[in-house]
């Protein structure tokens, strides 16, 4: 639209400029060669700047389309892809990209995060994890059994570990004692730990133990595992001794600011003792931690005892025991419950 608009005062301008030539002819005037050349300049260099404008808008235009073509192929992906191409074949090696893992946590809100390759897998298959309202089961995968069990504190309170047995649970994780999370971080041993374990053997459940970890640094994950190695004294475990460091969600806690490297430190430190005075030490663990606190290759020779609520297990990486619901109701245990199911791999010879 704007180059017709310029044409137009260009006509009327030669127009204007024929009318005075013949009049001055007419008229015998003597300004006819100045009028005609004044004419002729004007309409010379109206059309000269109009061509120059038209030219330049052009030009300039023109410049603006290929500098943004330039720009979309230089940012363009099949430019970058024949890059790692020929990254690719100059190193020979091809670009491996990770495997994303999407998990939720508790509360529903959901995370991603890459999968390390370098941490130990599980082989279980997903669909052979079959609920029946409070029961797990673990059927279809004859490389692995299963049995159910449950994890208590002093909170439960009195227990009837005959009907517990009798409803069908062969373990329990008994808190043997913590460590308070306030800034005093006080040891405690759980004041029902004699009571449960004596009573739990007596009705034949197989036992293990864990301590509630708050500690801050490694002299304090140590002054944890000699409570933990002093309160079993006189103790036969058939399970293993579990470090349970867990994060306060609904309150301040003197963990807030501890890394997930000096917690994988803790842990490293109390496993070790644990191991040394001749117990198996296991982690208890879930999704959160195993992708943003824990360095699980420093880990790798502990068994784990994974918490997921989900239906089914949401971490790719191997675990023993499945803490899957922590709102159980169990015969003989007034109140909610946390329950369990331990994965036993079955010999070679016995497949």
């Amino acid at each position: 639209m704007k180059g017709q608009r310029k044409k137009k005062r260009i006509r009327k301008k030669s127009l204007h400029a024929a009318l005075l030539l013949a009049l001055a002819f007419a008229c015998g005037c003597a300004g006819k060669n100045r009028a005609s050349e004044m004419g002729e300049a004007e309409t010379v260099d109206s059309m000269s700047r109009e061509e120059t404008e038209n030219g330049d808008s052009m030009s300039r235009e023109e410049t603006e389309s290929e500098e943004k073509d330039t720009s979309r192929e230089e940012a363009g992906p099949e430019e970058k892809d024949t890059s790692r191409e020929e990254a690719e074949a100059v190193s020979g090696k091809k670009t491996v990209r990770p495997e994303v893992l999407h998990f939720v946590d508790v509360y529903g809100q959901k995370y991603k995060v890459d999968i390390d390759p370098k941490v130990k897998k599980h082989d279980y298959k997903l669909d052979a994890f079959l609920r029946d309202g409070q029961r797990m089961s673990y059927i279809g995968d004859e490389r692995y059994t299963y049995r159910l069990g449950i994890d208590v504190s002093y909170h439960q309170g009195y227990i009837d570990w005959q009907k517990v047995k009798a409803d069908g649970y062969d373990f329990a994780i008994l808190r043997i004692g913590y460590r308070g999370y306030g800034q005093e971080g006080r040891l405690c041993r759980d004041t029902r730990f004699k009571e449960y374990i004596q009573n739990a053997q007596n009705a034949g459940l197989d036992v293990g133990v864990y301590f509630f970890s708050q500690a801050v640094n490694e002299a304090e994950a140590e002054e944890e595992a000699r409570l933990v190695l002093d309160s079993l004294q006189g103790c036969r475990l058939q399970l293993p001794v579990v470090y349970d460091p867990e994060s306060i969600l609904d309150d301040a806690a003197r963990t807030d600011n501890v890394t997930g490297e000096q917690f994988t430190k803790n842990t490293k430190v109390f496993c070790q003792m644990v191991e040394d005075a001749g117990y198996q030490p296991m982690i208890y663990s879930n999704m959160l931690w195993e992708a943003f606190q824990f360095d699980l290759k420093k880990l790798a020779e502990y068994p784990i005892w994974y918490a997921d609520y989900e239906p089914l297990p949401q971490t790719p990486y191997h675990f023993s025991f499945w803490q899957y619901d922590n709102e159980g109701v169990v015969d003989g245990i007034e109140g909610n419950v946390d329950l369990d199911i331990q994965l036993i791999q079955v010999p070679a010879k016995e497949k």
